[in-house]
């Protein structure tokens, strides 16, 4: 019996293991990622697949702050600001600004805009993960982010800062959640 098992575990462990083999080494244009380049005679970025053909040429975006391009980049466009691409360069959502750039990514997420309110996307994936929704909201931290839907934004010219008599945290599913 027991020498039965360690032959099933072995067999389904091989079997395992061959069919991971079988994608290894193979590049193809959907399975690939793109590398964020910078051309040093224009001072230029842009991005190349795995073998150095340009597929989205240097110029097109005033920087490229994804270097490994799989499912999205965050990318400066020179109209619309800091958004995220997917890999037929359609923009996917406007990016919060923050200290003179996108947003930083925070327990896995990051800060985006819709019709001037603030929601959430992933940070390994981009995907949505709380739609726009809140007038102002904080990055998340110990798994959870303070917002608010009513408040106002005070500015000096250089800084601003947010007011509300209002504010509430959620968790990464968007709930009310205690503070923590």
């Amino acid at each position: 019996m027991l020498y039965s098992n360690v032959q099933t575990t072995l067999c389904l462990a091989i079997f395992s293991l061959s069919i991971g083999l079988t994608n290894c080494g193979q590049v193809t244009e959907d399975s690939g990622y793109l590398l964020a380049f910078h051309d040093d005679a224009k001072d230029e970025y842009g991005y190349k697949n795995q073998n150095g053909d340009i597929v989205i040429p240097s110029g097109k975006y005033s920087f490229c702050f994804t270097d490994t391009f799989r499912t999205f980049a965050i990318v400066a466009e020179p109209t619309a600001g800091f958004v995220a691409i997917d890999r037929e360069e359609k923009i996917l959502y406007k990016i919060f600004p923050y200290d003179n750039g996108p947003d930083y990514p925070s327990d896995g997420l990051f800060r985006i805009l819709e019709n001037d309110k603030i929601g959430y996307a992933d940070s390994a994936t981009g995907s949505i993960v709380i739609k726009p929704q809140f007038d102002c909201a904080w990055p998340f931290e110990n798994g959870v982010a303070k917002v608010s839907v009513d408040c106002k934004t005070q500015g000096d010219g250089e800084h601003s800062i947010w007011e509300s008599d209002n504010w509430y945290y959620i968790d990464k599913a968007g709930s009310k959640a205690d503070q923590q």
